[in-house]
């Protein structure tokens, strides 16, 4: 669970890609977006898990929406015929970061919304993920991209939209080969030496970074899974990523986590977390003790 927090923390500021801003958007405001093909008990029932009020917005999100971004990417049959996961942006203060929660989400991880949101230009929001029961999650990016559009009244060039959801799409289908952690990793780590080297300029050496990353990882990659790779981070250079802020946001990551682990709140973690393992540990010393003497 640790590792998760912190691979969470690193993702979150890990990577910095051009920025919108909030041309309308007020601190705390909430944008809603709800499948179309809701019943009106599921939508709410949803509401309700999300808090809304009257004052929030709320649009839906279609399943022609749904294709349109992820058609490319996954079999129509994956995507299906109904739009169904929904979600919320709530405005935050500038610079305070991205933060990502799910419910029902059973693919996408928490680190590949944030990866994803960051290409598309997403910046200092709270954003929550649900579904009335459990789904992929990859059809949700859909509607957080279109209220963010509507909150910030300037529109995402679809050419980044439909790069962001390739990113989505692509470390989901790597996680299913070496792990969701270890995928969400293994882009941190790339984009970590992109900030540091810059974007290779061929293919060759594009490979090169991908494996030595992999490598150092402890990750095997078979040869579909960097050629997806390195397709996905040559299309990265057409959408004009600011890479000079990649090495900023990092060092970010690293004080944020710092502090999280002196914080009070941090060390009381690191508590659970060890006294989890010492009562873990006595049990399994238990099970063989009572196996011997039962012998």
């Amino acid at each position: 669970m640790l590792k998760k927090y912190i691979l969470s923390l690193v993702a979150l500021l890990l990577f910095s890609f051009p920025s919108l801003s909030y041309a309308d958007a007020v601190v705390g405001d909430i944008i809603i977006t709800l499948g179309e093909n809701l019943s009106e008990e599921q939508k709410q029932t949803i509401l309700k898990e999300m808090n809304a009020t009257e004052n929030d917005q709320i649009i839906s999100v279609t399943n022609e929406e749904e294709h349109q971004y992820l058609g490319d990417y996954i079999p129509k049959a994956t995507i299906g015929t109904k739009a169904i996961s929904s979600t919320s942006i709530t405005i935050e203060e500038a610079g305070s970061g991205l933060e990502v929660k799910t419910k029902n989400i059973n693919w996408v991880t928490d680190e590949m919304y944030l990866n994803a949101l960051m290409t598309a230009g997403v910046k200092d929001a709270s954003i929550y993920v649900t579904a009335p029961f459990e789904v992929s999650g990859t059809a949700a990016l859909t509607g957080l991209i279109k209220a963010y559009e509507i909150s910030s009244d300037e529109a995402i060039p679809e050419n980044v939209k439909q790069v962001a959801n390739e990113e989505l799409v692509t470390t989901a289908k790597l996680g299913d080969e070496v792990g969701a952690e270890n995928a969400s990793a293994l882009m941190a780590k790339i984009k970590e030496e992109i900030a540091k080297n810059g974007l290779p300029e061929t293919d060759t050496e594009l490979r090169s970074m991908i494996e030595n990353a992999a490598t150092e990882l402890g990750i095997t990659l078979s040869e579909e899974d960097i050629n997806s790779l390195i397709e996905l981070f040559n299309k990265m250079k057409d959408i004009n990523i600011d890479w000079n802020q990649v090495g900023e946001q990092l060092d970010q990551a690293r004080d944020k986590i710092s502090n999280f682990l002196n914080s009070e709140e941090g060390q009381t973690f690191l508590q659970q977390v060890k006294e989890f393992f010492i009562a873990l540990w006595n049990a399994i010393i238990s099970i063989f003790t009572n196996n011997e003497q039962s012998a």
